[in-house]
């Protein structure tokens, strides 16, 4: 299916100047070079999350399996929805009745429960081909897949700490700490459908994807704190259902004018997504002695409703043309594209209030009849709930994004194998927002909330030095802006690990004192990039490469913990910031060691980076102001996200076509990276740090049968049993987790046929 997988490490004007790290470009095949149809069906065992009787679930539709929830899960009313303080006195009125059927609406399950697991599978069917007429070539291809995995963490661990208002205190306080089990159970559906057309000069292309994905998640844990000060021990579960579809369509073309040496190519896609949390339950319990309660210092139940929808839309042209210049070959190249999105978002929230129930710890007894307000008339006992949506609803939102751009590119030989590429690319971008802060004290209506016109040069430079050997160069000016979900009001809470993002937009204040943390100013982060490599090709099959690199981005964004709010992250732009690294990578046959080892080759890249953020004057003040005893505070700190080393490496076998091996195919891949910041605290919250996750996986795929129709593999990941874990590390103290997760060992078996 894919023809081309081509990673741009350097930027060059032709791709978007939303440019940090690389872009990735994944082209699919137009025309299949022979007739092929093929059905393959695969399963992965894992002893931590299949065949296991104790893995949670909760009840769901019938139409889960496909991906998607039949309504099931609908939320039972949007408007006309009385509030409690409105018919508490008269039950019996029209707004009473109606406040009664749609308590009555919702579905009654709010526990999860024990089931059975299976192992995971998936199946999927191809076909392609092209068709060779005598002016015409037509080619096509049709995947469609289907996929169950099933995935449960036991003992999983979610945690809040802080630092001690004693600087002599090391150790980091509880805050919050959840520990219990998940289970997931996802779906995803894919479909793909190409179609193509050649001629002498032209050729035109049609496809369509679509993707489906469902995704079932149920938790028991136990509970200990909450929010901040409140002190109690308890239990709480969770369910939760999110449902994504992104469908795309792209008609593409590309044109040699006959008459010229000018080529045309475009495109236009447009794109539809949709994201779906339908009816995410959570219910805590909070432990007195025998008594169980359910109130204000555990937190009221929730159902939540998200729904996020998006539309997008890009076009693409460019023309090349050859030319001559300094009397050799040279090329340019010019165009535009154009690309618009909008997104429409809203979360829709009920909290459930429980008056004077005797409980039992079993939350479906929320929703039994006998328990729903109001019990034989009683005003004051029974199940109520509190639309938080109205009058009002700030967590509802519609952004759109604007993009147009113009670039001018040219290669060309400066000097005697000396390869230049020169271009220069123009963006002009907008972005709108509407939507209010959770107060309502600010308001927009579809206002700009970013809005920028940049020039973003680029300079590549690659110099032959014999037949085997390349020096590279280059330098450019890129951009990273913020994401429609970064630059909101939005507060997205995630029942699960008890997190919240809250949208750039909003301000974080010092409660109690004129400190700003943080001016809700979110802004975009111009980049400038330095890249320099040397690359050796030993044989045709050996590559040896040596590079360094440097960054500077000014306004950098990254990921902070807000002050205001307990266990809430937000993306801020930060102090200005600087990378330099280094990059070594080696493929070469093991041949050089014994000529038995030539079907052996090694792989092996490693990174290593010197990163750092000059601390803004708040966030060095907050430092300062919560160190311990006998702590310094630089003004500088590493930057969230970028890890000081990462290691991938592996030895992978291709065996030959009529001798040793044949049809064989495998490889032992191991990947690594250093600790790294990945959420930065701020007053009394210590920084985050990711634990190095050691992955090590095995694959291997057997061609066999007449013409190798048939194929077999086996695949084994995360070898070594690791576990995924973030931790929160202060000066002096142990290290406390914010997310512990073991993923387990998993062995895959596939296979698979062509005719």
């Amino acid at each position: 299916v894919l023809s081309n997988i081509v990673v741009h490490k350097t930027f060059v004007a032709s791709l978007p100047a939303d440019f940090t790290g690389g872009v990735v470009d994944i082209e699919t095949k137009a025309f299949p070079e022979e007739k092929s149809r093929s059905v393959s069906v695969s399963f992965d065992y894992n002893p931590n999350f299949h065949f296991r009787n104790d893995f949670l679930s909760a009840e769901g539709s019938p139409t889960d399996f496909l991906g998607f929830d039949d309504g099931t899960r609908e939320i039972p009313a949007t408007t006309n929805i009385p509030q409690f303080a409105q018919v508490v006195g008269n039950p019996n009125s029209a707004a009473g009745l109606r406040y009664q059927d749609i308590l009555r609406s919702f579905t009654p399950y709010m526990a999860a429960f024990e089931k059975n697991s299976l192992m995971n599978f998936s199946i999927g069917a191809g076909a392609g081909d092209q068709i060779v007429k005598e002016k015409v070539t037509l080619g096509y291809n049709f995947v469609l897949n289907y996929k169950k995995n099933y995935e449960f963490y036991k003992d999983a661990t979610f945690g809040r700490y802080g630092l001690s208002a004693d600087p002599g205190v090391y150790e980091m306080e509880t805050r919050e700490l959840q520990t219990g089990s998940f289970g997931s159970e996802e779906v995803l559906l894919s479909g793909l459908a190409s179609f193509a057309v050649k001629t002498a000069y032209s050729k035109y292309r049609i496809g369509l994807i679509h993707l489906q994905n469902g995704d079932s998640k149920a938790g028991i844990f136990d509970y200990l704190n909450a929010d901040q000060g409140a002190v109690f021990l308890g239990f709480q579960h969770n369910i939760e259902y999110s449902q994504r579809s992104l469908t795309n369509v792209l008609i593409a073309g590309e044109h040699d004018l006959k008459s010229s040496d000018w080529s045309v190519e475009w495109k236009v896609a447009p794109t539809l997504s949709k994201m779906d949390d339908p009816d995410v339950r959570f219910t805590r319990y909070e432990i007195r002695g025998e008594d169980l309660v359910i109130g204000t210092e555990a937190g009221f139940p929730q159902r939540i409703w998200r729904d996020l929808s998006e539309f997008g839309l890009a076009n693409n042209l460019v023309l090349k043309n050859d030319y001559k210049l300094f009397n050799k070959d040279a090329e340019i190249s010019f165009g535009g594209n154009f690309t618009y999105k909008t997104r429409d978002y809203s979360i829709q929230s009920f909290n459930l209030n429980v008056r004077n129930l005797n409980l039992t710890g079993n939350p479906d007894e929320l929703f039994y009849e006998e328990n729903l307000w109001p019990i034989d008339g009683n005003v004051a006992r029974g199940t109520t709930f509190e639309a938080v949506f109205l009058p009002t609803n700030p967590n509802e939102f519609n952004a759109n994004v604007r993009s147009s751009a113009g670039f001018v590119s040219t290669e060309f030989e400066l000097a005697p194998n000396l390869e230049t590429t020169v271009g220069v690319r123009v963006e002009s971008y907008q972005q709108y927002y509407t939507g209010q802060d959770q107060l309502g004290l600010n308001v927009l209506d579809n206002d700009k909330v970013l809005d920028d016109i940049s020039l973003f040069p680029s300079v590549n430079l690659v110099y032959h030095v014999t037949e085997k050997q390349n020096l590279r160069a280059a330098y450019s000016q890129t951009v990273a802006r913020p994401s429609m979900k970064e630059l909101s009001y939005a507060e997205i809470y995630d029942p699960l690990t008890g997190r919240t993002f809250i949208g750039g937009l909003f301000r974080d204040a010092d409660d109690g004192a004129d400190i700003v943390f943080w001016d809700g100013n979110l802004r975009q982060t111009d980049i400038q990039n330095v890249d320099l490599r040397w690359e050796i090709f030993p044989t045709p099959q050996s590559t040896i490469s040596i590079g360094g690199f440097y960054k500077f981005f000014k306004n950098p964004i990254e990921i902070i913990q807000f002050t205001s709010q307990a266990n809430a992250f937000q993306p801020r732009n930060v102090g200005d910031g600087e990378i330099f690294g280094a990059e070594v990578e080696v493929r070469k046959s093991l041949s050089f060691i014994s000529e038995k080892l030539s079907n052996f080759t090694f792989n092996a890249n490693f990174t290593a980076t010197n990163s750092r953020i000059q601390l803004s004057a708040t966030e060095y003040k907050s430092r300062v102001d919560n160190k311990r005893v006998g702590q310094e505070i630089s003004e500088y700190r590493d930057m969230a996200g970028q890890a000081p080393f990462v290691v991938n490496a592996g030895i992978s076998f291709e065996g030959s076509e009529k001798g040793f091996g044949n049809g064989l195919e495998a490889g032992l891949y191991y990947n690594v990276q250093s600790s790294t910041l990945t959420y930065v605290g701020i007053v009394d919250r210590p920084d985050i740090y990711s634990v190095p996750y050691h992955n090590l996986n095995f694959n291997a795929n057997k061609h066999f049968g007449k013409d190798d129709k048939f194929v077999a593999g086996l695949s084994v990941s995360n070898i070594l049993n690791d576990r995924k874990e973030l931790v929160f590390q202060s000066f002096g103290a142990q290290d406390q987790f914010l997310e512990s997760l073991s993923p387990g060992v998993t062995v895959g078996m596939k296979f698979g046929i062509s005719f």
